[in-house]
């Protein structure tokens, strides 16, 4: 199996910055795309960014311009660095990889972090 943990959440000012980390441990094969995804209470799910192994980027429209998406492959990390933080960024955020394990490695799996909370204030 694959275990995903995120790192760096908390508590920041509207138009302050906070940076996340997703590291993945386990009976890896290889990881594909990793992202990341947000759930505000009372809303579903929603993709903020991901990265593919190469380095491919995807931006959901609200975080263009103002968050970053960045993986180490040696590491089997990405970050988020978010920047001009905004209330409605407020959300627990999840880590996501798509991943083949050791031991099936033909097959490809979803896998998710519990999640870190991040609370804008304005």
């Amino acid at each position: 199996q694959v275990q995903l943990v995120e790192s760096g959440g908390g508590l920041a000012q509207a138009g302050g910055s906070l940076r996340l980390s997703c590291a993945a441990s386990g009976s890896i094969f290889r990881i594909n795309a990793m992202g990341w995804y947000r759930q505000a209470p009372g809303k579903q799910r929603e993709l903020v960014a991901d990265i593919t192994s190469g380095g491919s980027t995807n931006y959901a429209v609200s975080a263009k311009g103002r968050f970053t998406i960045s993986r180490d492959n040696a590491k089997n990390t990405i970050y988020l660095q978010m920047n001009s933080l905004k209330p409605e960024d407020t959300a627990v955020y999840y880590c996501n990889a798509e991943a083949r394990i050791a031991t099936n490695p033909f097959v490809s799996n979803n896998y998710w972090g519990q999640g870190t909370q991040v609370t804008v204030s304005s």
